[in-house]
């Protein structure tokens, strides 16, 4: 329609409008294109956030030609936390002088590697006069703003979190247990009365390997490429925390649940060489590394029964108990005992034991049962250490060893073992049992040999928070089950048995949780 003649339509004298005075809303053009589209400039896009870069400050400032050695240093210190990006490495320059300024630019490629790079490298010293500060590089806006006059935060109110023991107050009494089938994993309850277990929680894609619980129930753990994560709740298993580190493997809790261990290995850029190992202990609810542990896997295969290259899992073993305390480690000769105030050495120093090849908590208390075997004309030997004192307690000689394994009673009262001896002919072994009474003055320590020396050993097991134990022993498919008491009537440190269950079909034994059957 011609603009004049629908405006003389409708009665409108064209030539007393303002024109300057009509305007479109905004962001609106009724379908109008403008002459100037053409000349509108593209809108850039940039990218977001700096959250995947750190500034590791008190770096030495050094000319020109030293510069590739400091760079290499620090790469190969950074690259331990993540993958450094092409051209992400920047250390400014004074002009007048060409020294560097001290500090330096590293963009990973995540935030979490920049993360982790800050978290674990604050403090790190780089020689005596050089002390690493580290930031994330949009932190810095942050401390910009910081005000000059303090105020107090606000305070927020409270928000009522989940119970993360709620399955323990189930009206059934129903035991909770996980399934993962090929992306999908899923939380059931079990009941013994229902045909087909109620689903609590399903979740595709939860996982890239595994799932754990925690000693407690209160976690469920998952495996990431970034790291690993825990969640919780009655019902909805809400994330609670992450760990940041990168191509993790393995995971493991402290008895008490306070600590995570993170495992990692990585190929060597040398074929010659053996994998990197990378070990990381976190606080379970805060996230934050309390320390981490660095090396080559035989530094970490010491002593080990073998496992993922060479590495056997778990690496650290945890004191009884839930207080979480302390946790020890085997190596060349050594058993580094640590403790979890400062997640250092006890009295900054391991505890020497010669040809050491295996040690074992007791699951109570701060004791610690180390095994050597033979060596030339030394006899193998049990040996007792109380912590943190590291002072033995008790040693018990053994002569002619071929094997030799520990077993803790549950309540730390007993401690059984097993012990492989040869023959004279040295053709064959037989079996026996020390068994140590810990809480009794002095650990008096009794033989036990089963009535037929040459039966083999299938299977041992402590009643749990009692005095008996059972061992199934003799020739496949039809052996014996013999059960033990440390207590009886009228000897109350005596050893003796009580029963023996004739070819019975068994190869292995498990107690009711509070004994008895």
């Amino acid at each position: 329609v011609d603009f004049e003649e629908r405006a003389a339509a409708l009665g409108l004298d064209l030539s007393q409008v303002n024109w300057d005075s009509i305007k479109l809303p905004s962001g609106d053009d009724f379908g109008i294109k403008s002459d100037d589209e053409d000349l509108r400039e593209e809108e850039v896009e940039f990218e977001q956030g700096f959250g995947n870069i750190v500034v590791v400050d008190n770096l030495p400032q050094v000319l020109p030609e030293k510069f590739d050695k400091l760079e290499a240093v620090i790469r190969k210190i950074y690259s331990q936390m993540g993958v450094i990006k092409e051209n992400g490495f920047w250390m400014p320059v004074d002009e007048k002088t060409g020294k560097s300024l001290g500090y330096c630019f590293i963009e990973f490629n995540t935030p979490q590697e920049a993360e982790l790079a800050k978290e674990k490298t604050h403090g790190y010293r780089l020689d005596k006069a050089h002390l690493f500060a580290v930031n994330l590089f949009e932190d810095i806006e942050k401390y910009m703003k910081v005000p000059d006059e303090w105020a107090a935060p606000e305070m927020q109110p409270y928000k009522p979190t989940e119970n993360l023991q709620r399955w323990l107050t189930d009206a059934k009494a129903r035991d909770q247990f996980v399934i993962r089938a090929g992306q999908d994993t899923e939380v059931l309850w079990n009941d013994a009365r229902q045909l087909k277990p109620d689903l609590v929680h399903k979740r595709s894609f939860w996982t890239d390997s595994y799932v754990q619980w925690s000693p407690l129930g209160t976690y469920l753990a998952t495996i990431h490429r970034q790291g690993a994560a825990v969640w919780g709740g009655a019902s909805t298993f809400e994330r609670l925390m992450r760990y940041i580190h990168p191509q993790v493997k393995l995971i493991d809790f402290s008895p008490g649940e306070k600590f995570i261990v993170t495992y990692s290995s990585h190929e060597p850029s040398n074929p010659r060489d053996t994998h990197r190992v990378v070990l990381n202990i976190f606080d379970t609810r805060t996230g934050k590394v309390k320390r981490d542990f660095k090396g080559s896997a035989d530094e970490f295969a010491v002593g080990g029964a073998g496992g993922l290259t060479g590495i056997s899992w778990p690496i650290f073993k945890w004191a009884g108990g839930r207080d979480d305390k302390y946790f020890a480690r085997i190596g060349k000769n050594v058993v580094s005992v640590y403790e979890t105030e400062t997640f250092t050495l006890i009295d900054k120093k391991s505890i020497k034991v010669e040809n050491v090849m295996d040690f074992s908590w007791s699951p109570t208390d701060s004791i610690l049962a180390l095994f050597v075997p033979e060596l030339g004309n030394q006899p193998a030997k049990v040996s007792l250490y109380q912590i943190p004192s590291k002072v033995e307690i008790r040693q018990k000689n053994l002569f002619s060893v071929s094997d030799c394994k520990m077993y803790w009673q549950s309540n730390g009262e007993y401690l059984a073992v097993k012990v492989d001896r040869y023959t004279k002919t040295k053709k064959s072994t037989y079996t026996g049992f020390e068994l140590f009474r810990i809480k009794e003055r002095d650990i008096p320590i009794e033989v036990l040999e089963l009535e037929n020396k040459n039966d083999k050993i299938i299977a041992f097991a402590w009643e749990p928070k009692g005095h008996r134990f059972a061992v199934i022993h003799g020739d496949n498919p039809r052996p014996d089950i013999s059960f033990y008491s440390m207590k009886t009537t009228h000897h109350t440190s005596r050893v003796s048995k009580l029963t023996t269950l004739k070819t019975k079909q068994a190869n292995a034994l498990y107690w009711s949780p509070g004994g008895r059957y």
